[in-house]
């Protein structure tokens, strides 16, 4: 399991004082007011940035970190991943789960027979779609709810689903 988490990704600066406009990749862009520092991935290596100033714009964050007071320090982190450690991460629910989790497990019918991979997750809004690469090479999407979805065993690395009718037509 991954000890950093994505929260966001820098997609453009704003103003010339070193703010950044980031798109949010938690369900709760609001939680970046509790956030006092992130770690961005440079791609090369990890920043520990402390966060000095959180305002929101549509549907963009826009951050002000410490150290950063020119558009010219900041415009190279563009495109950039923002990441927090498990422990600054919001609470689970019952039967929710990280999505990095997901991605990689294996998934089999509630008849104990092999359907594939889960390789990606959509978020549509009404519920989460699980897409899964069949062993054969085909894709299906599942919907993540309890009639389909039925356990997600992180230490096994199973997720067991019941294959609803017209799933695989």
């Amino acid at each position: 399991m991954d000890n950093l988490l994505r929260v966001g990704v820098i997609s453009s600066t704003h103003g010339v004082k070193g703010e950044v406009k980031v798109f949010p990749t938690t369900d709760d862009s609001a939680r970046f007011k509790q956030l006092k520092k992130v770690i961005l991935d440079t791609g090369r290596e990890q920043m520990d940035l402390e966060i000095e100033g959180v305002k929101f714009f549509k549907n963009m964050v826009i951050l002000k970190f410490k150290g950063y007071d020119s558009i010219d320090e900041i415009e190279k982190y563009k495109g950039k991943d923002l990441l927090i450690t498990r422990d600054l991460a919001v609470k689970l629910g019952p039967d929710e789960n990280f999505i990095i989790d997901l991605i990689g497990l294996l998934v089999v019918k509630d008849d104990g027979e092999e359907l594939g991979t889960l390789t990606d997750v959509i978020k549509t809004g009404a519920n989460d779609v699980y897409e899964v690469k069949m062993t054969d090479g085909r894709e299906v999407l599942l919907p993540a709810i309890k009639e389909c979805v039925l356990n997600v065993d992180l230490e096994k690395k199973v997720v067991t689903v019941h294959m609803m009718d017209g799933l695989l037509d």
